[in-house]
């Protein structure tokens, strides 16, 4: 992996940066920033992680908003972002409704081999976080390490063991901000180390 690779980190969107919806995040009204998120992320930003966005949009497809509508959600999350002093590098979304059978919406990984693409990097060990099973299993389907939050849909497993359909080595944290403490504590160099372990990993 490239110097770049190891400085890279792979974030679902709903549910792991801003609250998500049961009837979809529709307009930029409704995207509101889980608490201290942007904030996580701004740690990232300074210790020398780029960060990208991988979401499935599939509100898109089902056409209950458009592409003006979800460029005015990243336009907030970016100026919210700029605000506490983050920025995220790309957001990949896939806009196809389940129906439609892509190889862009998660649980397929399209949508990360398109970041590996536009970084020109390796994902071998590169963190995606998400909250969902579909988020771990598109990204470890090209060697990246699974980290599940337990916000959005991930907050159903709260107090529960991991369930055994989530990929081996499966590291669970409470929110965004426990992930990137854990992460910066286990790389204080800026880059992953082997044989990351911890006490809620499911072996």
């Amino acid at each position: 992996m490239s110097a770049m690779g190891s400085k890279l980190v792979i974030l679902d969107r709903d549910g792991t940066i801003n609250a998500d919806r049961d009837d979809y995040v529709k307009s930029a009204d409704e995207w509101e920033p889980l608490p201290g998120a942007l904030e996580a992320i701004a740690q990232l930003n300074h210790a020398g992680f780029h960060v990208a966005v991988a979401t499935n949009q599939s509100g898109l497809g089902r056409g209950l908003f458009d592409m003006v509508a979800l460029n005015a959600m990243h336009t907030k999350m970016n100026k919210l972002l700029a605000a506490v002093g983050g920025r995220v590098d790309a957001v990949f979304f896939c806009p196809h409704s389940p129906e439609e059978a892509c190889g862009c919406r998660k649980p397929a990984p399209g949508l990360y081999e398109q970041i590996a693409e536009r970084f020109g990097v390796s994902l071998t060990d590169v963190p995606v976080v998400g909250d969902s099973l579909r988020d771990l299993q598109a990204a470890v389907a090209l060697g990246a390490q699974p980290h599940l939050v337990l916000t959005g849909k991930g907050a159903a497993l709260r107090g529960q063991a991991l369930p055994a359909t989530f990929p081996p080595g499966t590291q669970v944290h409470e929110d965004l901000s426990a992930f990137v403490a854990h992460w910066l504590h286990l790389a204080p160099d800026g880059g992953p180390e082997s044989g990351l372990k911890s006490s809620k990993a499911r072996a």
